[in-house]
């Protein structure tokens, strides 16, 4: 009788991780080179130049109309044209998670900075009202330094507070230094736009910035038209040519072209650095209310608009403070993508990745070593416990 003896050699698969992709590159221009900063900063200046023209045109409003009655219906009428805008665009409805951010945009620009300003140059002169213009940049950066997480440097404070003070100093050199009665509403008014301003430069990074507006005047249009049938039943409406044009320039330009703009330039070059360029807006509203309401100007603003424009080179070319670094040499171990870890709730399906219930199909984890040896070489593959008589 023959006993015959068979080995059997367990085998294993190598699991090879695929090959990375890629990473994907940055958009860039017909040169190839990145054209959205450029573009920012110019669509930023033109918002500028609308809201410039924002003071000046007020005064030529309450020729006319009330202040209640004023920044109600130049509410509704921006709200009419970005509607139309809208609806011709077949613009779908914002993300529920949107409207609260969309709320805020509303009642800083749309309702409490119009409202506040406007009250306030009704007892103070425009040169007088500039001071918020000059100190907005500031409070904008600052609010967004808090609500977004970024870091600007010194470099970049530095020069803001600057530019704010020579604004701050010009202005208030043209006023004569007077504190009047409506310097409440003017810090008022400044504390509730830079907030709109922040909100909004954070929303027209998810969505376009002429949505961002539009979204707000619709949202603020039950209020506008209830403010604008009780005030225009109050306060007496005298028509004249400034206020026509007053109105128009206030509901369209300032509104929805100057906001338009002015969030698409936020969106392409950051809050913080889009609101330093606001820095020459007060020298701009100097400008048109001499041309416009026949206000003097001394030797000083020559000497003013160099320093912002000194202020506002050094901000642009300010970078942020690179993210806090780890100062031991070990990384941090990275959770496997299977874990349900705080941050990573997702279901273990094929749906998001998962080619098993409890373990990726991809290689970015680290391959677990097989529980079977392969053969060795130099060795005598064990017997088989099955053996034949």
């Amino acid at each position: 009788m023959r006993t015959q003896s068979s080995a059997t050699a367990r085998t294993t698969k190598a699991v090879t991780p695929p090959p990375a992709s890629p990473p994907a590159s940055p958009p860039a221009g017909p040169t190839g080179t990145d054209t959205r900063p450029r573009s920012g900063t110019a669509l930023a200046l033109l918002g500028v130049f609308c809201f410039s023209l924002t003071f000046p045109s007020t005064v030529w409003g309450l020729e006319s109309f009330g202040p209640w009655s004023l920044v109600a219906v130049r509410g509704v009428l921006a709200a009419a044209v970005a509607g139309v805008f809208l609806l011709a665009q077949r613009v779908p409805l914002p993300e529920r998670r949107h409207w609260a951010g969309l709320a805020v945009v509303g009642g800083g620009v749309v309702i409490g900075f119009p409202l506040l300003t406007t009250l306030a140059l009704g007892t103070s002169s425009t040169a007088h009202a500039a001071v918020v213009v000059g100190l907005l940049p500031l409070t904008t950066a600052t609010l967004a330094a808090l609500r977004t997480g970024h870091r600007p440097s010194r470099t970049f404070w530095a020069a803001a507070v600057a530019g704010a003070a020579v604004v701050a100093a010009f202005t208030s050199q043209q006023s004569g230094g007077a504190v009047s009665t409506g310097d409440l509403y003017l810090f008022g008014a400044l504390l509730v736009c830079a907030a709109g301003y922040t909100e909004g430069g954070r929303l027209a990074a998810l969505m376009p910035g002429w949505q961002v507006v539009g979204w707000a005047l619709v949202l603020c249009l039950p209020v506008t038209v209830a403010g604008s049938v009780v005030a225009l039943s109050l306060e007496p409406v005298r028509w004249s040519p400034h206020g026509a044009v007053g109105l128009a320039w206030v509901a369209a330009g300032s509104t929805f072209l100057g906001l338009y703009v002015w969030y698409r330039g936020m969106a392409g070059i950051g809050v913080a650095r889009a609101s330093q360029l606001q820095l020459a807006q007060p020298l701009l509203t100097l400008v048109w209310s001499f041309w416009l309401l026949g206000e003097e100007l001394t030797w000083a603003a020559p000497l003013a608009a160099t320093g912002v424009l000194v202020c506002i080179a050094v901000t642009q070319r300010a970078r942020a403070c690179p993210p806090a670094r780890r100062t031991d040499h070990h990384p941090a171990p990275r959770a496997a993508p299977w874990s349900r870890t705080a941050t990573d709730r997702r279901p273990r399906t094929k749906a998001c990745g998962y080619s098993q219930p409890k373990r990726p199909a991809s290689g970015d984890h680290p391959v677990r070593r097989s529980r079977t040896r392969p053969a060795h070489p130099g060795r005598r593959p064990p017997a088989s416990p099955v053996s034949r008589l």
